[in-house]
């Protein structure tokens, strides 16, 4: 393999594992409780800027990984006692009341810690040599704890006692409260779980991009597209959503440009939408 191919290789593996980090959480909120959470990439924005609470605060960096778990889980807690648990079943319902609640969110950050952008300094310097190419050593170390994370998500979901209740859940609300499954409590756990999600990615990516008020909406988009793609409701569904949305879009940006990169994606999930709306890979 020559060294631009490995490269080229290596920042395809990279999109395609951060895309899969930062869509987990609206696929575990949508795809399981037919909530379309608008608020999403707020809650990525909340795990980034617990590095900037962390260092405003005088705490040593690993803090803000308890404080983002804090921060984050006592955000979408509230938010599911008192607007999401109300909203089950009403997706359109839902969308609006999520997405007054992300500008809500953003004016908060606003009001807070300004519009400004701020960065995050890598917790992991330096770049590891594969062959002839030189790669920076935090992005593969996010890579494979991201793969270990999911093989690890997938058999949890497929053999635990609680995977099987939140798949009969999901299959049949009544059928599952009639046998006993506490489903109220159970779509609580999933929505506040898919938000910790979100923040975790937030705080795991903050190094690697801009951190700032606006910075949620293209994870947003680029989550929703992925599960467009892919299929909802499965964690194979959004492997592969993730794998042709992160794929086309690094493609074409290196190939051509950003601009290229987002227009492919964006007429790849107007296309599914129109022709295939459960997706490449349905759930059975």
């Amino acid at each position: 393999m020559t060294e631009t191919a490995l490269l080229v290789l290596l920042n395809l593996t990279w999109q395609i594992a951060a895309l899969a980090l930062l869509a987990l959480g609206l696929a575990i909120v949508f795809g399981l409780l037919r909530i379309l959470n608008m608020a999403h990439g707020e809650f990525v924005m909340l795990g980034a800027y617990a590095h900037v609470l962390t260092a405003q605060l005088g705490l040593p960096p690993l803090m803000a990984v308890p404080l983002c778990l804090a921060l984050v889980g006592l955000a979408a807690l509230l938010v599911e006692r008192l607007v999401v648990r109300h909203l089950y079943d009403r997706m359109f319902d839902s969308l609006l009341a999520t997405w007054a609640l992300s500008i809500l969110m953003r004016e908060a950050v606003e009001l807070v810690w300004g519009r400004a952008y701020r960065n995050v300094a890598l917790p992991v310097e330096g770049v590891t040599e594969l062959g002839l190419v030189g790669y920076p050593t935090y992005r593969l170390l996010v890579i494979a704890a991201i793969a270990g994370f999911f093989l690890v998500l997938w058999v949890w979901y497929r053999r635990s006692l609680t995977g099987v209740r939140l798949r009969a859940m999901v299959s049949n609300p009544a059928l599952a409260r009639a046998s006993g499954i506490n489903t109220a409590r159970l779509s609580a756990m999933a929505f506040v779980t898919g938000c910790l999600c979100a923040g975790m990615a937030g705080l795991i990516l903050a190094p690697v991009m801009a951190v700032e008020p606006n910075m949620g909406l293209d994870a947003l988009i680029r989550s929703f597209f992925a599960l467009v793609v892919g299929g909802l409701g499965t964690l194979e569904g959004l492997a592969i959503g993730v794998a042709v949305v992160g794929g086309l879009q690094a493609g074409l940006s290196a190939a051509l440009s950003q601009t290229a990169g987002y227009l492919g994606v964006l007429i790849l999930a107007i296309l599914f939408l129109w022709r295939r709306p459960d997706g490449i890979y349905r759930r059975r």
